[in-house]
């Protein structure tokens, strides 16, 4: 067992750092105001590699693991969770799920755009109806013999109109059930593929967010990814992935709102000491290191799974579950730490606070993980 960490894990982190610290630090509190994150940041973080990390470099990926994945986006999401998540769904759920089921045709075509960051891609699975229930969609794809119609409405979807590519999850034969879902790529200016405008959100509120129409849309044959019947499957295999990324966000937004608020506590003076010098606020530090450091063991499990070929459907769970929840308990506590001062933007914190909220809600709800988690303990 070795908690360390190489060098070039390192020399990773602290270029992740470096950027987060230089490029998305300042503006960013304009961003989240204005709700825009500039194209200019996307391809940096692409140049950088950021935007297919784990791809293969043959696909013009960054060929690193899934722990330096963890650490570029803890380090991102103590900055701006907007950027984080952007990184996240391009390199979780759309490079991730090309790169593993896709035809080499497809990779060919999409994924080393996507992994170099030329272009950026979205995942198309929640619908009004059917969220956390996978199963329900109504969003159909009609066989047409050499390609498909699809017709529906997806909601929730993150680069929903920055995305070029869209993973597309949708019900070819209702009376199969799960077995009868597909998944497709779509690409952007298809005909009948219309954007809805984007969401006015509590937070990450610089990544855009959008509804989607499908009207008779059609799909080449040879755009499905997988086959028939095979999209359920490629959606719970690709969120698996997903939850480490959201799990890594929700540890960044968490170290972020500790690092600040120890920070202002050696600061603040009152009662002619810094804050930090009274128990109440020493004993809120205390527990805050210790909860970010066992998001962080849990996060990083998660990803030591996946890179070793292990299983990671109930480590990935347990890490998102954890590490949200004290994203969203660490950033409460740094708004109170800072006091009056913590309720405005100038601190950072209260965006924090509003950023960790989604942790707990997206690609997987909280109580979604605790259904993977249970049974995976039941089974065993």
């Amino acid at each position: 067992m070795d908690f360390s960490l190489t060098e070039e894990h390192l020399m990773i982190r602290d270029a992740a750092r470096d950027f987060a610290q230089t490029e998305l630090l300042p503006g960013v509190i304009e961003r989240d105001n204005a709700q825009t994150f500039p194209d200019e940041l996307v391809r940096k973080m692409g140049e950088l590699g950021f935007m297919g990390i784990m791809v293969d470099p043959k696909y013009g990926g960054s060929g690193m693991d899934a722990i330096s994945y963890v650490l570029i986006m803890e380090e991102l999401s103590k900055i701006d969770a907007s950027a984080s998540v952007m990184v996240s769904v391009n390199n979780s759920l759309v490079c991730y799920g090309l790169e593993a089921y896709g035809s080499e045709e497809q990779k060919q075509k999409y994924l080393t755009k996507l992994a170099a960051g030329e272009c950026i891609g979205a995942f198309c699975l929640s619908e009004p109806e059917a969220g956390s229930d996978a199963t329900s969609q109504t969003t159909t794809a009609i066989d047409m013999g050499d390609h498909y119609v699809i017709n529906g409405t997806k909601n929730w979807i993150t680069n929903g109109g920055r995305a070029e590519v869209y993973l597309v999850i949708a019900q070819t034969d209702k009376e199969k059930g799960h077995r009868g879902i597909n998944a497709f790529i779509v690409e952007k200016g298809t005909p009948g593929f219309d954007i809805g405008p984007k969401e006015d959100k509590l937070g990450i509120r610089g990544s855009d967010t959008h509804t989607l129409q499908f009207n008779d849309v059609k799909v080449p044959k040879e755009n499905r990814i997988g086959e028939d019947g095979f999209g359920f499957k490629f959606a719970m295999k690709t969120l698996s992935g997903g939850r480490i990324g959201i799990a890594a966000q929700a540890l960044g937004i968490a170290s972020g709102a500790y690092e600040l608020a120890l920070k202002y506590s050696k600061e603040r003076k009152a009662f002619g000491t810094e804050i930090s010098n009274h128990q109440a606020i020493a004993f809120k530090l205390a527990d805050m290191a210790t909860e970010v450091e066992a998001a962080r063991m849990l996060v990083m499990k998660a990803a030591w799974d996946k890179d070793q070929g292990n299983n990671y459907d109930m480590s990935s769970a347990m890490a998102k579950l954890y590490a949200s929840k004290v994203a969203m308990e660490q950033s409460v506590e740094a708004v109170q730490i800072h006091g009056g001062n913590g309720f405005v933007k100038e601190y950072h914190v209260e965006r924090l606070m509003r950023d960790a909220k989604i942790t707990q809600i997206y690609e997987g709800t909280s109580e979604i993980q605790k259904i993977v988690i249970s049974r995976g303990v039941l089974r065993d």
